[in-house]
């Protein structure tokens, strides 16, 4: 390999390999593993937001009971679930995290909702967040803002609705 193409191949792998970490972020506080905090670009004006991520728990049952972050006035847990056509969505007191199970936070299902968004959200951001958990104690995780994957879009839905609390 002559030396120019060496660079160009070192340069393609190190800028291949900075991707994948960046998009593949993953923690670890007490028994849970954390995977993948993000959250997807808001547009001007929009107030509200969506974090998601996988919690593996590892260990004994715990519970995440809450988050924090600046980009937003609060951060609450939430599940969503659909009734027919109608979307029901309602805040959790916490979001319980079984004994060796996985769960996934993910638009459509359980979500962080990012409530009084200080600024937009745009791709490419990344901001601090705190989890709280009831056994495994606290730790800041990097959210990445992101699009979705083409393949993988969630259909986007508004928060102008009734939530069920």
């Amino acid at each position: 390999m002559h030396t120019a193409s060496l660079r160009r191949w070192l340069a393609g792998t190190a800028l291949t390999l900075a991707t994948l970490a960046a998009s593949a972020h993953s923690y670890k506080v007490g028994s849970i593993d954390i995977d993948h905090p993000n959250a997807r670009p808001t547009a001007a004006g929009q107030t509200v937001g969506g974090g998601f991520m996988t919690f593996v728990n590892k260990g004994a049952a715990d519970r995440l009971l809450s988050a924090t972050t600046a980009v937003a006035a609060s951060v609450q847990v939430h599940s969503m679930t659909m009734d027919g056509n109608v979307m029901k969505m309602r805040q959790l007191d916490a979001l319980e995290l079984p004994a060796g199970q996985t769960v996934e936070l993910k638009p459509g299902a359980y979500h962080l909702m990012l409530v009084g968004l200080k600024a937009p959200l745009k791709s490419g951001d990344t901001f601090a967040m705190t989890l709280k958990f009831e056994k495994a104690g606290k730790v800041v995780v990097t959210v990445n803002v992101e699009q979705p994957e083409p393949a993988k879009a969630e259909p986007q839905h508004e928060h102008d609705h009734e939530h069920m609390h």
